[in-house]
């Protein structure tokens, strides 16, 4: 009996996997069949929402027969989940075929729409907190109970309340729910560029990162913690996930950076900061920047230009503090090999084409985002079948898991989005969305500052626990509107709402990525919060600078960007000098309040009146590098007469 019982769970587990592995693939290959526009060309009408209820099918089939009810990886399936996810894969693909006649008849609301939107309704607010835990289930439960009696809300937030039959056919049927825009975007476009990510990674590409960022900064003083900032800058932004970001680049750099002579403490935050920056980061800015132009109908161009200089300015800050830092603690250049960027590059040079053929597709030939995904993904394929780096190179072994990879990875990403449209659709239907922008305009006046604080706590407050197209979609649909409203620039807005549900990944109590740094140096992951804003200070600034400063944002003439980059860059630098305390040597406390004061003065917040503010912008930063030079000469003065001294 127990050689048969044996027998059924291994046969169990290889079926779950066999499974796993089919559905997996079948999304991804659906994903680029679409956007081949293979439907169209073989003589088939295919609607959007029919292609999304077959991927949200697959995902939601994925994710139970996967995950446990605490969220852990199973090795058998079970009678239980795999009823669940057979009732559920059945629903969806009947949801995929039939959906023109359900559209047809939806004002009819038959069985079958019900059906439905139950199922999806069920499976996906289950699935996420599974998947991503209390904090958005809680949010979209909330948000669930208040279209059921909306009517019976005090003041401003009261709504058109829904029956609880009506709220599952429209929020797990309509187009203008689960179906709408956050996930067509995921779908459609964020798949194309996980995939992509996927292939480089196997190809080598991830060692290619590491050895690069190692080359060019590991021989300066705080190299380890240098090759923290730059590889988690280059990988963050291709990965999609600050915390992915941190456990896969942080096993690395945080015993380098500990090696090197930083604190563990400070080591975690490095890394958690600087891999939280990615998400902020062109090109892919973990699936926010795609998602972005779709809710601001613009070109995908325009949110990677607009946050280009402030992810610049964001890595300057850290950049700058680690080399202080070092220089402040003595930290000597890392212990690496003699690697060199020329001999990293003459091995690892074709990993530029990939990229050259997205930057080139995005930027030169203004290809949509997913068309320069798909170019991408076929170079890298090209290439890595030809050429290895270091002991990886493609098969179609590799080739094949890359696939299995990207489905599995896409099943949370999915679930997120799904539930945001739950979200978004409850807004629209119940007056919801218009309710909360009058209440948060009405609360703080005309006052722009007071509004942008008060947005910023609240981004921050939904942001946390959250991943990153979560907390955007979230936040495009609740803070926003009452941005926008109160005349701030659309892109400006939603930069800022993106900003601050980001910074909840490194602010306590919920600091999900400075946790997992701390889980790595074994450090009190509150105290590594703490520590992390500290180090990312910039991040707390820089959305207040661009709502205030257009031209931050590559908006204005040339003249203008400059000088208001310039005004940046060295209010940055100033600031950051004065919180290390060390600039050429150790400050003392009037040395750092003077570099703190002139910083903060010099940086473009915009809120005086513009004659006025911009004098004084030039005047804090002439002083600000006066004082720097002069401590400068003072040191390097110092140095030399020890050295004749000595002689």
């Amino acid at each position: 009996m127990r050689k048969n019982g044996g027998t059924a769970m291994i046969n169990s587990a290889s079926l779950r996997n066999h499974l796993i592995t089919v559905l997996a693939s079948s999304m991804v290959v659906a994903c680029i069949l679409w956007n081949l526009e293979a439907p169209i060309r073989l003589g088939f009408a295919v609607l959007p929402q029919q292609y999304m209820a077959f991927q949200l099918g697959m995902a939601l089939t994925i994710a139970y027969l996967k995950f446990n009810f605490r969220g852990e990886e199973k090795q058998t399936i079970g009678w239980f989940h795999g009823t669940v996810a057979a009732i559920i894969f059945a629903v969806l693909m009947y949801a995929a075929l039939d959906f023109v006649w359900l559209l047809q008849e939806q004002a009819y609301r038959p069985w079958q729409i019900t059906l439905i939107g139950a199922v999806v309704t069920l499976g996906v607010v289950e699935g996420i907190r599974r998947r991503t835990g209390w904090m958005l289930f809680a949010i979209v439960l909330v948000f669930m109970v208040y279209s059921l009696f909306a009517d019976k809300v005090p003041g401003q937030l009261i709504g058109k309340a829904l029956t609880i039959e009506r709220m599952v056919q429209y929020i797990g049927f309509d187009p203008n729910a689960v179906f709408s825009t956050p996930l067509a975007v995921g779908t459609i476009i964020v798949m194309l560029f996980v995939f992509f990510g996927k292939l480089l990674f196997a190809a080598g590409g991830g060692n290619f990162f590491t050895d690069l960022a190692m080359a060019a900064t590991g021989r300066s003083r705080g190299g380890s913690a240098k090759i923290s900032v730059v590889g988690s800058a280059l990988f963050g932004s291709i990965s999609g996930s600050a915390v992915s970001n941190v456990v896969t680049t942080g096993v690395v750099t945080i015993p380098l950076m500990q090696r090197g002579g930083y604190t563990k403490r400070d080591a975690g935050a490095i890394e958690a900061v600087a891999s939280t920056g990615g998400q902020l980061t062109p090109p892919i800015m973990g699936a926010a920047a795609f998602l972005m132009a779709e809710f601001l109908d613009i070109s995908y161009f325009t949110v990677a230009g607009a946050a280009l200089i402030p992810a610049i300015l964001y890595y300057l800050s850290v950049f700058t503090q680690v080399d202080l830092i070092a220089g402040r603690d003595n930290i000597q250049p890392a212990d690496t090999d003699t690697m060199t960027v020329r001999e990293v590059l003459k091995e690892g040079w074709h990993f530029i084409i990939p990229f050259a053929v997205l930057l080139a597709a995005l930027f030169w030939w203004r290809m949509d985002p997913e068309d320069s995904a798909l170019m991408a993904a076929v170079a890298i394929v090209i290439v890595g079948f030809v050429r290895g780096y270091r002991g990886y190179r493609l098969t179609p072994r590799m080739l094949g898991r890359t696939f299995v990879e990207t489905g599995t990875g896409m099943v949370d990403l999915i679930l997120v989005v799904a539930a945001a449209g739950f979200v978004i659709g409850i807004l629209n239907i119940t007056g919801l969305g218009f309710a909360l922008t009058l209440v948060l305009v009405d609360a703080v006046g005309s006052n722009a500052f007071l509004l942008l604080a008060v947005s910023a706590v609240i981004c921050v407050i939904l942001g946390m626990g959250m991943p990153t197209s979560g907390v955007y979609v979230l936040l495009a649909a609740l803070v926003a509107p009452s941005l926008v409203e109160a005349g701030i620039d659309p892109i400006a807005a939603h930069l800022f709402i993106l900003y601050f549900g980001m910074m909840s990944m490194i602010t306590p109590p919920v600091a999900l990525a400075a946790f997992a740094a701390a889980t790595i140096t074994e450090d009190d992951p509150l105290a590594t919060g703490i520590a992390s804003m500290r180090i990312g200070w910039a991040a707390f600034i820089l959305p207040f600078i661009f709502v205030e400063t257009p031209a931050i944002l590559m908006q204005g003439s040339w003249i203008d960007i400059a000088l208001n980059l310039g005004l940046a860059i060295i209010g940055v630098i100033a600031v950051t000098a004065g919180i290390v305390g060390y600039w050429s040597r150790g400050l003392g406390p009037m040395l750092r309040i003077a570099f703190t004061i002139l910083g903060f003065a010099a940086l473009p917040l915009g809120f005086l009146p513009a004659a006025f503010s911009i004098q004084l912008h030039i005047i804090a930063a002439i002083a600000a590098i006066l004082l720097a030079v002069g401590l400068r000469f003072q040191g390097t003065h110092q140095k030399n007469e020890v050295k004749s001294g000595g002689n």
